[in-house]
């Protein structure tokens, strides 16, 4: 008898009222809102604008959710399409089935079409929101907590998942692999948090780590689940999927810290002409002040003139009239 477990909820339906929202919804929209939220603020911190975050996640969630719904069902066609099964459930998105290897694929499209309409650079970009992408995965792993998926092996650990019996699962109590998961992204959030600040990471490598980090969890995580899955040379595809960009992630790191060293010094084409514009303001203003300084000085010496002076020169001036009116007179008679 288990004494201690995590109990599973009896529904995965969140009633607000009169509006049904399923669990496994409610977590993926909170999760964008705390990636959007988090990356808005480090996107300001790198010299970005307040609000770019959030106008290139319109492209780059719905691009995502696409990515991520079509990786699942590539991979897991036989849900849908195998004998007694209903291909129009392949469109059921709330009913719980998105790979995270094509939301960030696909994801990334988006976000470079959204970053190209800006002239912002994908990868300045991709190293603000990678801590956020994390926190929003962890976030979203406990969707699949409503919908009673994607757990491990059965235990007796007293942190244990109770499933109910239901379709295509037994009941009992198992590894919680979406709480391992959950808490593994936490961490890999803070860890890019951390190796930004202390390394200044630039050119996408933040991104990079994020990837390798997340990568080299969910190869153990995903090798304690139970759900059906493919398997090649005996591990799950996303076994190897994790594997494969784990090594791509880094070799991007040792290369691109090579090649393009230290952090991008304006990621905003628009925050730095305002800049610009900023710093002309005063450089102007000082001309003036100097033009009006030198126009006082000269007034000022003019009225420090000597009286006794200008009557020596104003003399001077006469006399020299003088003689020329007197030359001029003889050599018109000489004529």
């Amino acid at each position: 008898m288990d004494l201690a477990y995590i109990p599973s909820p009896s529904t995965g339906v969140i009633n607000l009222g009169p509006i049904p929202l399923r669990g496994y919804a409610f977590c993926i929209i909170i999760g964008v809102f705390v990636a959007v939220w988090l990356g808005n603020k480090r996107w300001i911190a790198r010299g970005g604008t307040a609000g770019t975050v959030a106008d290139i996640a319109v492209w780059a969630v719905p691009f995502g959710l696409v990515g991520g719904r079509l990786y699942h069902v590539i991979t897991d066609y036989q849900l849908y399409f195998s004998d007694g099964e209903d291909w129009v459930d392949a469109f059921k998105i709330w009913e719980g089935g998105l790979g995270i290897w094509g939301a960030i694929a696909l994801g990334a499209v988006g976000a470079w079409i959204g970053c190209r309409r800006r002239g912002i650079p994908l990868p300045a970009y991709a190293d603000a929101i990678a801590p956020g992408i994390a926190l929003a995965q962890a976030i979203g792993r406990w969707g699949n907590w409503f919908n009673q998926e994607l757990y491990g092996k059965p235990t007796d650990l007293p942190w244990g998942l109770k499933i109910s019996a239901g379709a295509n699962r037994v009941e009992g109590v198992y590894h919680p692999t979406f709480l391992y998961e959950s808490l593994w992204c936490v961490g890999v959030a803070l860890l890019v948090i951390w190796a930004d600040r202390r390394f200044k990471l630039g050119h996408g490598r933040a991104f990079a780590l994020y990837v390798a980090a997340y990568c080299a969890g969910r190869a153990w995580i995903e090798y304690m689940r139970v759900d059906e899955a493919h398997h090649i040379l005996g591990l799950r595809l996303n076994v190897w999927t994790a594997i494969i960009v784990f090594v791509l992630a880094v070799t991007y790191i040792v290369i691109s810290a090579k090649v393009r060293p230290g952090r991008e010094e304006i990621v905003e084409a628009k925050k730095a002409d305002a800049a610009d514009a900023v710093d002309a303001t005063p450089d102007a203003d000082a001309e003036k002040a100097d033009a009006a300084k030198s126009d006082a000085d000269e007034s000022v010496d003019l009225a420090k003139a000597d009286p006794a002076d200008e009557v020596v020169e104003r003399k001077a001036v006469e006399d020299i009239k003088d003689k020329d009116g007197a030359g001029n007179g003889a050599g018109a008679g000489g004529r």
